[in-house]
């Protein structure tokens, strides 16, 4: 009689759970997936959309083979990938840095981590238009405030060798206090009963680091930096509001690539197998991240 009733009680469960469920499901499905699913069938078309009465050709993987040989589509990628190692990297190397700072959970450093928070705030469009006119060769108060030390006036975004790492100063300026603010919240919940208990065997500040807390914070760290991996390769609002990709090609990133194809040269089934392509691409980064986060705490554990 009694497994009788958990029974009864365990479907009702399932019922309940996917009564709740549903709503999302239809959402994610409208919205996401028939959506995803479509592109996936255009990027097997050629369709130009400025040519109404053009019907869809259906052309295979040609849409696929022809972005390999396409020299903006694969300097774009280059690009990409260029931008979104040197941001990641330096804004979780200064964030962990940051983190360790504002530990000690003084006034002080409430104070410090509630400023860091302004620039996460702030729209990345607003930020894009912000930093622009910061980096004006001519009016710009970075380029003013090198006046006062007599140095000549830099050309920020306009330099081919000098824009991408500018969008990166900006991307690090607004998302580094993210990594900080997460890596911070791990650090708490480490016990302070390790940490003394290293101290009293003798454990130097690197050895504690090294061998205490990192290990601990180690799945944080690489959640964060698979977010920010992912965020970074989705770049767009302040490359395009900064430098729409110029100057030449110095700032082209895949998602400007995929709108520019789609919206000013109406290549959809194009823009769409590069779309989908970039699609699969960010779910294997997530996929290889997430296997490293579980090795790390099978390691742990």
């Amino acid at each position: 009689m009694l497994i009788s009733r958990n029974v009864k009680e365990t479907r009702k469960d399932r019922i309940l759970s996917w009564v709740f469920i549903m709503p999302v499901i239809i959402i994610l499905l409208v919205t996401a997936f028939i959506p995803l699913g479509y592109g996936l069938v255009l990027s097997f078309f050629k369709y130009k959309l400025n040519m109404p009465g053009m019907k869809p050709l259906f052309i295979g993987f040609d849409n696929y083979i022809n972005m390999f040989k396409d020299e903006m589509f694969v300097q774009s990628l280059t690009n990409n990938i260029t931008f979104a190692i040197l941001s990641v990297t330096i804004e979780v190397v200064v964030g962990i840095v940051v983190a360790m700072m504002l530990s000690d959970d003084s006034k002080r450093s409430r104070l410090i981590t509630t400023i860091l928070l302004v620039p996460m705030i702030i729209a990345p469009v607003a930020a894009g238009t912000l930093w622009r006119m910061m980096f004006d060769r001519t009016y710009g108060v970075i380029n003013y405030l090198l006046s006062l030390i007599h140095l000549g006036p830099v050309s920020w975004l306009s330099d081919y060798h000098i824009a991408i790492f500018s969008i990166i100063f900006v991307d690090f300026w607004q998302f580094m206090p993210y990594v900080a603010v997460l890596v911070l919240s791990s650090l708490k919940a480490i016990p302070d009963s390790f940490i003394d208990a290293a101290r009293v065997d003798g454990a130097s500040s690197f050895d504690i680091f090294g061998k205490i807390v990192l290990p601990v914070i180690s799945p944080v760290i690489i959640i964060v930096t698979m977010i920010r991996f992912i965020d970074a390769f989705k770049v767009f609002d302040t490359v395009f509001v900064m430098t729409q990709g110029g100057p030449g090609s110095s700032t082209e990133m895949l998602p400007t690539y995929i709108y520019r194809q789609g919206i000013k040269f109406f290549q959809v089934g194009y823009s769409s197998a590069s779309a989908i392509l970039f699609i699969i691409a960010m779910s294997v980064v997530a996929v290889l991240f997430n296997k490293l986060r579980t090795r790390q705490l099978r390691r742990l554990n």
